[in-house]
């Protein structure tokens, strides 16, 4: 895995084999970055459904305050936590085991912030029999019923096109991107939430 741009710029780092874990390409990745440039610098930043980190060291090296990994393979977590200290990141890092379709009122408490100002979920499209699995629409929810978005804050959701994935009560999807098989979808609070807040 490579590094885009920001601080470690080109750093490479090892990512775990696993078929269950399915790497964000570079070019989404890239966009997914251009987009969210003006609100990463000192952010707080969830990386749900992390994998391999990748998007959230990347938001680390671009600016990022500090970026909270969670994921449900313990494996995956290990590399992350090895990955962060040797790039000297560890003090603004925490890598979490955790089941992100779950109740995520814990998370405040093990990750050690009550809300984020950008919250990206890259779950895995597929099962190892290539069935589809359909998370986004679930652990989106789960974020909104948790409130752990901060006010002004975005939330990001990659998944398949073929899957549909509903904005939570209480939120607009505010723009859509497409590359081959993968939507990202940008979703905020929406404008009656924001004022009866």
């Amino acid at each position: 895995m490579r590094i885009i741009a920001g601080s470690l710029r080109g750093r490479t780092y090892k990512a775990r084999k696993d078929p269950g874990v399915r790497p964000i390409s570079g070019r989404i990745k890239k966009s997914l970055f251009d987009i969210i440039r003006g609100l990463l610098p000192g952010s707080r930043f969830l990386d749900l459904f992390a994998g391999t980190g990748a998007v959230g060291i990347e938001a680390l090296s671009r600016g990022a305050g500090s970026v909270v990994f969670v994921d449900l393979d313990k494996d995956c977590v290990a590399a992350i936590e090895a990955t962060v200290t040797r790039m000297g990141l560890g003090s603004k890092a925490r890598a979490v085991f955790g089941n992100a379709l779950s109740d995520l009122s814990w998370l405040p408490y093990r990750a050690g912030l009550e809300q984020f100002d950008l919250i990206f979920l890259g779950p895995p499209y597929k099962d190892l029999e290539k069935r589809p699995l359909a998370y986004s629409g679930k652990a989106l929810a789960r974020v909104a019923q948790a409130k752990l978005l901060a006010p002004g804050g975005w939330m990001i959701a990659q998944h398949h096109v073929k899957e549909d994935v509903p904005a939570p009560v209480g939120f607009e999807r505010v723009r859509r991107e497409k590359y081959g098989d993968t939507f990202l979808d940008f979703f905020r609070p929406s404008a009656a939430t924001s004022q009866a807040g």
